[in-house]
């Protein structure tokens, strides 16, 4: 294994060759194994060791194991104890996703500070195989069957072409030490009854499985990178920047063949996972959406708009005419002027006798109505909207302008006739929108 290792890594990884890179080391059959062959071609290496403090005694034990091996290849070795379990209830998150997030965490910081480029980890050819099988079960597209990376930009996993078998049984001729996790066998994880029951009868089938997986890899990926390039190209066209969201044109998608399988390409990466909901948004009403944790889908009309879910905040801002917030949703000056100069919808002049002292700035709601200037009579909000053609996002964003219940500004859109100067306006204040 050490002759194809080697050959493997000048083919594959030869910037392993030219920089130290830190080598992350459980204690486990593979990552000893990696570290041991990683030594006998020279590399240049410190290891990491992560003690989460999960299985007592054990883990312990784990660290001291891998403290012995640093010793033994004469590298330096980092540890860090962490409090998983404390993190586990802070996050609200899993054993597995925990121990990620700490590791990782913890990889980059030691990375930066000992200017290291490259963390290497000893993902082997059955770990891609078991995360084929895991995403396969879940339902994931073509993305998703790509397997584990060979490398990214910070990452490598230089045993990605070599088998379990091939790792135990240099390890055994080797006489090399390492230490079993529990967990890996515990059948409460996915991924350990697939190790178990499923990948002994997969290697089964033919004697050259996992060679032909490998191969199937490969395939996959090249795919999957077509398919991205395409989308990306495709996004380009299709997706038109206007503000906070994305505008996308239905009839444009509807021409998409298939279009499900489109949709899935272009919007999965904004979270979403309900297809038959989202593809029900082309033909539904005007006003229907769909959530993601992140994003909301809405059709207005002929498109549809793609944007990140706003945060939750106060629709309505009270403050008076001399004490202006720091913090408005729309923000602007105040001013008291002598007459009306400049114009434009980011400006607005009011006769300051006619607003009372306190001010609110609001979201418009149902059944609001003003009076706008230069027309007689009054005007419900609404009807105001969609006279200006504004889709349903504008409308959720427009703020405006209030003395008590009365609007005196749809905000950078019109005034309101029973605030404006007249000739026997005496104090004229000035209302500006502040980019």
């Amino acid at each position: 294994m050490l002759i194809e290792f080697e050959k493997h890594i000048k083919n594959a990884h030869p910037e392993l060759q030219d920089y130290s890179f830190l080598l992350a080391c459980s204690g486990g059959v593979d990552s000893v194994v990696l570290a041991h062959l990683c030594n006998r071609l020279d590399l240049d290496f410190i290891i990491a060791h992560c003690n989460f403090n999960l299985r007592g005694t054990e883990s312990d034990e784990d660290e001291s194991l891998v403290k012995a091996l640093g010793d033994k290849l004469k590298k330096k070795v980092f540890v860090s104890h962490f409090d998983t379990i404390g993190y586990i209830n802070k996050n609200k998150v899993s054993v597995q996703m925990a121990a990620r997030e700490l590791r990782y965490a913890w990889f980059a910081e030691i990375m930066e500070e000992h200017h290291v480029k490259t963390l290497v980890t000893a993902h082997h050819a059955d770990d891609n195989l078991e995360t084929f099988l895991i995403n396969l079960s879940r339902g994931t597209g073509i993305e998703g069957l790509r397997g584990i990376p060979e490398k990214t930009d910070s990452i490598a996993r230089p045993l990605l072409a070599f088998t379990r078998e091939q790792i135990e049984a240099y390890a055994r001729e080797e006489q090399i030490s390492w230490r079993e996790d529990p967990s890996n066998t515990d059948p409460k994880y996915l991924r350990s009854r697939i190790r178990m029951e499923l990948v002994p009868h997969l290697k089964g089938l033919h004697p050259m499985f996992m060679e032909n997986f490998a191969k199937t890899l490969g395939y996959v990926s090249g795919s999957a990178s077509i398919v991205i390039n395409y989308i990306t190209t495709l996004k380009k066209g299709l997706f038109k920047k206007e503000d906070s969201r994305l505008k996308i044109d239905i009839s444009s998608l509807l021409e998409l063949e298939p279009v499900r399988a489109h949709l899935y390409e272009l919007f999965k990466e904004y979270g979403f996972t309900e297809w038959d909901d989202v593809h029900g948004l082309l033909t539904a009403m005007s006003g229907k959406e769909v959530r993601s944790g992140t994003h909301r889908l809405l059709k207005d009309r002929d498109h549809l708009f793609l944007q990140a879910v706003p945060s939750v905040t106060s629709d309505t801002y009270g403050f008076s005419i001399t004490d202006l917030p720091g913090k408005l949703p729309v923000p602007m000056d105040v001013e008291p002027v002598e007459r009306i100069t400049e114009t434009s919808k980011k400006i607005l002049y009011v006769d300051k006798e006619t607003l009372n002292h306190r001010l609110q700035v609001r979201k418009w709601r149902k059944g609001d109505y003003f009076y706008p200037m230069g027309m007689k009579g009054k005007k419900k909000v609404s009807k105001f909207f969609k006279d200006e053609k504004m889709d349903i996002i504008s409308k959720e964003e427009q703020w405006l302008l209030c003395s008590r219940d009365a609007i005196v500004w749809v905000i950078g859109r019109r005034g309101d006739e029973r605030f404006k100067v007249t000739e026997n306006t005496s104090n004229i204040l000035k209302f500006t929108i502040n980019e």
